[in-house]
């Protein structure tokens, strides 16, 4: 008898010792920010399709969960890059992203927990490298900046996504030419800007010429058709109708009608 309670007290101790043991293991609380996927070693290994939300789980002790955080993350990388004649160009680039909440699973078949540095560095530093390939160090500072960093985010936003990354933005913080090179670029724009500049203020004086030569050749269309309508009568007529007026005004005291130059009456005399 007594031996039976012994052997049963070794047996209950070792199942405590199993739970206690093994109790870390099965109870498992994912924060705000977590999800989780589970390796069954003893069925079907990474339970990809079935994804571990925040808050308290029970699991098999004999099971795993495997933890990501899914919340947005940066990552800034400081790179040297070619351009089209071989340049060598510094860019300092930083990606926002996080894994797309429901392909963890997929994402850990792949590359792992360490997928940052298996997969956004490298995929992100072959793109930019690959795209900037295309453009002059010149395009790549000034002309084509904006064409270059739209290229870079709609080709890196593609190679994450079919990875199982969402990328949230692709920011160019910097470009660093080999001063020489920079200073040649700039008096080169400086150049072209003045000339631009120098351009626009000849089109402006001949757009001014144009004006005045438009108007002065309006002005003398209109003289001339008055000048043709100045006919000796019409003249005479208007001299007459001038001399009514004045002969009506309180100043005029004598008022000969006669022949003058042209045949047009005359005023002799008025008050002072």
């Amino acid at each position: 008898m007594k031996k039976v309670t012994t052997t049963f007290w070794i047996i209950a101790g070792a199942i405590v010792l199993f739970i206690l043991f093994f109790s870390g293991k099965s109870f498992i609380t994912l924060k705000p920010g977590e999800k989780g996927v589970v390796f069954k070693p003893f069925s079907k290994g990474l339970d990809k399709d079935n994804v571990y939300n925040q808050g308290f789980h029970v699991i098999a002790p004999w099971n795993k969960l495997i933890v990501y955080n899914v919340l947005e993350q940066n990552s800034e990388e400081l790179m040297d890059v070619l351009d089209k004649n071989g340049l060598s160009i510094s860019m300092d680039v930083s990606i926002r992203f996080n894994p797309k909440y429901e392909r963890i699973g997929y994402l850990h078949e792949k590359f792992g927990v360490e997928y940052i540095r298996r997969l956004i560095v490298p995929e992100a530093r072959s793109t930019v490298r690959r795209v900037a390939g295309r453009y002059t160090a010149e395009e790549i500072y000034s002309t084509k900046r904006k064409e270059l960093e739209q290229a870079i985010v709609k080709e890196t936003a593609e190679v994450l996504g079919v990875n199982e990354i969402e990328m949230k933005a692709l920011l160019i913080r910097s470009i660093n030419l080999p001063e020489q090179i920079k200073v040649a670029i700039e008096n080169k724009l400086k150049q072209e800007q003045e000339a631009l500049a120098y351009q626009y203020k000849l089109e402006r004086e001949k757009s001014e010429a144009e004006r005045k030569r438009i108007a002065a050749e309006g002005e003398a269309r209109a003289n001339k058709i008055i000048n043709s309508s100045l006919t000796k009568n019409l003249l005479k007529m208007r001299g007459i109708e001038a001399t009514i007026k004045l002969s009506e005004s309180p100043n005029s005291k004598v008022v000969v009608v006669g022949s003058g130059k042209d045949g047009l009456p005359l005023i002799l005399g008025g008050n002072n």
